[in-house]
């Protein structure tokens, strides 16, 4: 044994700390960084890519065919301000995505309550009011398309009821034809938010609930000052999954309306696909997507951080 300087183990010769030899035992473990070699190769040519390309096209003024094309630098992105119809689209898609985010929850958090009480049918219920988030979207939008007619099922059930004043084209009339997309859209998914926070209910203990009780505090006190906070967690999954949708939302407007009447129910999707697909812009339209592309991360970002700190609070 070597003695250092004052009687002490030389470094040597000291035995590993615990931190060492956890690190030796993951370098020996871990597998070698190469193994995901292939599945990265393969998603940098099929994602990266084609979305660096799509970048560099948003600064040209391709049509999509002709291989000759000149740069325009932020020419495309300085007309989306002097283009009223891509400015009505981006806030028709932020006023769409707000809508549903808020109304969607709401009716899906009531709806969970509902089914997580005693009552003898709830496993029946949740089971039909789940039922429509998973029918395909574009089914969805063109069965809607058919009930919101002027002739369809909506219009007649209000003649049978004597609402005839209330009777119209609702798909076709610009003053509700946006919200008649958002009301199908949360008729569709209002049932996955209902699971999303039924689990977290289940997850909240019961004692706690008797504890608040015993208490003197009444229904509407328990739930906003015990289960509220416990269902943090869920409405941060709810909130970030409804934002984006509600963001990107494409086929069931398109299937429904068009974008139209006119321009009233085009969001940046729909007005991306026409000017690509229809007028030929593709420049154009993939700096529309690059800009649909900022506006999601913003918000999903900026919406996990403030959640983020709301569950910590909570917790």
């Amino acid at each position: 044994m070597t003695l250092a300087p004052h009687g002490r183990l030389s470094d040597h010769h000291r035995p590993p700390s615990p931190v060492s030899v956890a690190r030796v035992r993951r370098a020996r473990t871990a597998p070698p960084w190469w193994f995901a070699l292939p599945a990265l190769s393969l998603f940098a040519f099929v994602v990266l890519v084609p979305s660096a390309r799509g970048v560099y096209y948003a600064f040209t003024d391709w049509d999509g065919l002709d291989p000759h094309y000149s740069l325009v630098g932020l020419g495309n992105f300085a007309d989306m301000f002097h283009d009223a119809d891509a400015v009505q689209a981006i806030w028709h898609t932020l006023l769409i995505a707000v809508s549903i985010t808020v109304v969607q929850n709401a009716v899906g958090l009531l709806l969970a309550l509902g089914v997580n009480s005693a009552i003898k049918s709830r496993n029946l219920l949740r089971v039909l009011l789940f039922a429509p988030a998973v029918i395909t979207p574009i089914v969805t939008a063109y069965l809607w398309r058919n009930l919101l007619g002027p002739e369809g099922a909506v219009n007649s059930l209000l003649g049978a009821v004597g609402l005839d004043g209330w009777r119209q084209d609702w798909l076709g009339s610009p003053n509700v034809a946006l919200w008649a997309v958002v009301g199908v859209i949360v008729w569709q998914f209002a049932g996955y938010s209902m699971v999303i926070f039924l689990a977290g209910l289940q997850s909240v203990p019961q004692e706690i609930h008797e504890a608040a009780a015993l208490d003197g505090a009444g229904p509407l006190r328990r739930f906003w000052s015990v289960t509220r906070p416990l269902l943090a967690p869920a409405f941060t999954i709810n909130l970030m999954l409804s934002i984006i949708g509600g963001i990107k939302l494409f086929d069931q407007v398109y299937a429904l309306t068009g974008g139209g009447p006119g321009h009233a129910t085009d969001t940046l999707s729909t007005l991306i696909y026409k000017d690509a697909f229809t007028l030929g812009e593709f420049g154009y339209s993939i700096a529309l997507a690059v800009v649909l592309t900022i506006i999601v991360a913003v918000a999903s970002t900026s919406q996990y951080a403030v959640l983020s700190r709301s569950e910590r609070a909570a917790s």
